[in-house]
């Protein structure tokens, strides 16, 4: 059994040594723990501190990607590594890594495929009682969304098993987070909370530069992936409340054109046809999206299928690889011991 952590990076040379520190050597059930780092173009010496720091594996991009991708980059990486769990932390040091033990225990047992870090945010000292209130509004909406039992939704220190993570699929560019959470529910995944410590802020986020507009991208993401995954309800939901808007103004309408009155409310009757029409497309639009889930399914299905197929190509080139070292070993050593044993006879 194989673990890789992975660590998103930019700019982190100060605190990578910490985040380094904490990772632990070895877990009851983990065979082999590798760590592996995603350089989002860092301008430091993150690279450098890494290396020194006796890292397995490097990943650097050119440029500032943002966190999505790097998390993504992180595992194909860990994936085409052989890993069999893959948990991701932050590289400023925010998550204890000791409770990485925690974490991968209930993979180990079968019990859940996933599995996310509580970091019991009412107790997180540097959260404003407004972050506080918003970070629970804000799981609250993505559990609803994903129809899963995820504590702290935004939490970045999670566990991934193989399988799970040859499901993921990325589509913003902003974070990984939310829409991981929303796929997951939706595919119905084992899912399952551990409650994590956090150490002590080193530095402010540069995920979002306002709490204004961090909602604004999490509202804008949120939205956006459950429409891709619940199309037909969302477009007949605003069909629905478009007709009926329609429909009651030109009742409306109507009442005053029976009374003699018809000719001073035209708008009512051009706004009542509007939005009628606007709901009859909604509604045809949320026939078309779902058929284009529909297919997205399917083609999430085969990118799945031939993920397997490809990093199963990838672990059966190490497996032979390690067989031929091991072989390779093997008749280095008879070969020493020929060697040896003719020496004993010519003396």
């Amino acid at each position: 059994m194989k673990l890789i952590i992975q660590i998103p990076c930019y700019n982190e040379e100060k605190t990578l040594p910490c985040t380094i520190k904490d990772l632990p050597k070895e877990i009851p059930g983990i065979d082999k723990i590798e760590y592996l780092i995603i350089n989002d173009g860092s301008t430091d010496k993150t690279v450098e501190v890494a290396r020194k720091l006796g890292v397995h594996h490097i990943i650097s991009f050119p440029n500032n990607r943002g966190l999505a991708k790097v998390f993504m980059a992180g595992i194909d990486a860990c994936l085409r590594l052989g890993a069999d769990i893959i948990v991701n932390t932050d590289g400023d040091n925010q998550y204890n890594g000791h409770d990485i033990k925690k974490l991968v225990k209930p993979i180990l047992e079968g019990k859940a495929e996933v599995v996310v870090g509580d970091r019991q945010t009412d107790k997180i000292e540097h959260f404003s009682p407004l972050k506080k209130k918003l970070q629970k509004l804000g799981s609250w909406v993505v559990r609803l969304a994903s129809r899963s039992n995820v504590i702290d939704t935004t939490s970045g220190f999670r566990a991934y098993s193989r399988d799970a993570a040859m499901k993921l699929n990325v589509i913003s560019e902003y974070t990984y987070t939310l829409e991981t959470i929303i796929e997951a529910g939706r595919k119905k995944t084992a899912i399952e909370n551990v409650q994590i410590r956090t150490n002590e802020k080193l530095r402010d986020s540069r995920l979002f530069k306002s709490i204004w507009g961090y909602i604004k991208k999490s509202a804008s993401t949120i939205i956006r992936i459950y429409s891709m995954y619940r199309p037909l309800k969302v477009f007949l939901t605003l069909g629905v409340i478009a007709f009926l808007l329609g429909f009651t103004i030109g009742i409306r309408y109507l009442y005053f054109f029976f009374n003699g009155q018809g000719n001073g409310h035209i708008q009512s009757l051009i706004l009542a046809s509007i939005l009628v029409t606007t709901g009859f497309q909604l509604g045809v639009f949320g026939l078309l999206a779902d058929a284009i889930s529909a297919i997205r399914k399917i083609n999430d299905e085969m990118l799945y299928r031939i993920k397997r197929l490809e990093y199963d190509k990838v672990d059966k080139v190490y497996e032979e690889n390690g067989y031929i070292d091991r072989k390779l070993n093997y008749l280095f050593h008879e070969l020493a011991a020929a060697k040896e044993e003719k020496i004993k006879k010519v003396r």
